[in-house]
């Protein structure tokens, strides 16, 4: 995993509507993980409190598709340390967003009906909460990239 770019964005640019959450409900992980519908905060309450941030730092990361849940579970651990970081530098409300669902653990307990290890750690993903990620960036999909997203006050 490589970070290609980290952009400052305006909050008021991201669109959030109920069609990436209805594009979730054909990935293999819907339902099962705790960053996913339907237990991420549904759009209509995504887009109020999206509404309430200020800025926002997109991040695009390169990965290599042959080891992609290795290279996702990096992007996640540097959005969480990048959200630390921003709240260490007094913002005390930044939120990391994930790209896609969250594979912190090998074995996701959450899926067999168990706690998440890592329930104060899990965020909710982009698509999830309804952000619409291609209006943002121009999504090219010959690439092997995943973007990431946290919010600031």
């Amino acid at each position: 995993m490589r970070v290609l770019w980290e952009r400052e964005i305006d909050a008021s640019e991201i669109v959030v509507s109920p069609r990436p959450v209805w594009k979730c409900r054909a990935c293999p992980m819907y339902g099962k993980r705790p960053s996913c519908p339907p237990y991420a905060p549904n759009w209509r309450e995504a887009k109020d409190w999206v509404g309430h941030f200020r800025r926002a730092f997109l991040i695009k990361f390169e990965i290599d598709m042959e080891n992609f849940e290795g290279e996702k579970r990096k992007a996640l651990l540097y959005l969480l340390k990048r959200e630390e970081e921003l709240f260490k530098e007094g913002h005390m409300y930044a939120m990391a967003l994930f790209p896609g669902s969250c594979n912190l653990c090998d074995d996701c307990p959450f899926e067999h009906g168990q706690a998440c290890r890592f329930p104060t750690t899990v965020r909710p993903s982009i698509n999830a909460i309804g952000i619409e990620i291609g209006k943002l960036v121009k999504i090219d999909f010959s690439e092997s990239v995943l973007y990431g997203m946290v919010l600031i006050n």
